[in-house]
């Protein structure tokens, strides 16, 4: 979507999240900026304007925009000016540093990918709990939407799924990798289900930073796991992502663990 169409879906969220029935008027939004009517119909209309960021600041204001789209829209106007690219230089070294970091990580899962969401590394917990991750050109948000295994694993799945969609949208409006994030797009929305949830509306996520969810894997405890996901992001190294899930309580591997049928005194 262009800047034109985002700001008009952004004025009737607006006037949701302000509990109005309908998109709040391009005058309110006006005077909330402090410009004239004039102006901001220029700007939804497509019009050349000078934005600078104190007027996209107004804007953000304006039309309550969260964190999320406000990066969506100082992409848009600026033409990704807003968006940090990676310094080239030394970048192999970096990068095995970062693997070296996820792999170092006993406590609990973690995995390193890059700007697509290609698997670019994970250490033991993260295979044992996921073994996909071993297979070749492993792919998060394929896995996450398409995969059978990914619907009965994670616990609300179609919620999950509204999230990881958001993301390839903000994705797709900020990335400097359209191709490749098309051709990923494309694979996903052979599902009906999710050419469904992608038809339902143009909402946008960076990351999901501290996302608490329910996980079932039978294979790795009997209970549900509840985890928080938590993003590094790499100095100078656009796109990669370090995530690391961190369970709400320790999960004990299959040989810690204590038989139900042992009384206290011989669990003790």
């Amino acid at each position: 979507m262009e800047l034109p169409q985002l700001l008009r879906v952004w004025r009737f969220d607006a006037g949701i999240k302000l509990r109005r029935e309908k998109a709040i008027p391009q005058k309110e939004v006006a005077e909330l900026m402090g410009v004239s009517e004039r102006w901001y119909r220029s700007l939804e209309s497509g019009d050349s304007v000078s934005l600078s960021s104190d007027i996209l600041g107004r804007l953000s204001e304006a039309l309550v925009l969260g964190p999320d789209e406000r990066m969506v829209l100082y992409s848009r106007a600026l033409d990704g000016a807003g968006v940090a690219l990676a310094d080239d230089e030394g970048a192999a070294e970096d990068q095995l540093a970062l693997l070296r970091l996820v792999t170092g990580q006993t406590q609990f899962p973690a995995y390193l990918t890059d700007g697509s969401w290609n698997i670019l590394g994970y250490n033991t917990l993260m295979a044992t709990w996921f073994p996909w991750v071993r297979e070749p050109g492993a792919n998060l948000m394929h896995w996450a939407l398409t995969g059978q295994e990914a619907r009965e694993q994670m616990l609300d799945w179609r919620r999950h799924a509204e999230v990881y969609l958001a993301m390839l949208r903000f994705a797709l409006a900020t990335g400097s990798e359209k191709a490749s994030f098309d051709r990923l797009l494309q694979r996903i929305l052979r599902d009906p289900v999710c050419r469904e949830l992608w038809a339902q509306g143009p909402k946008v996520i960076a990351f999901r930073q501290g996302h608490r969810y329910r996980l079932s894997l039978p294979h790795v405890s009997p209970e549900q796991i509840t985890v928080t996901s938590q993003v590094l992001l790499p100095a100078y190294q656009h796109g990669m992502r370090c995530v690391m899930l961190l369970p709400q309580t320790p999960v004990l591997p299959p040989q810690l663990r204590i038989p139900a049928q042992q009384d206290a005194s011989s669990a003790e």
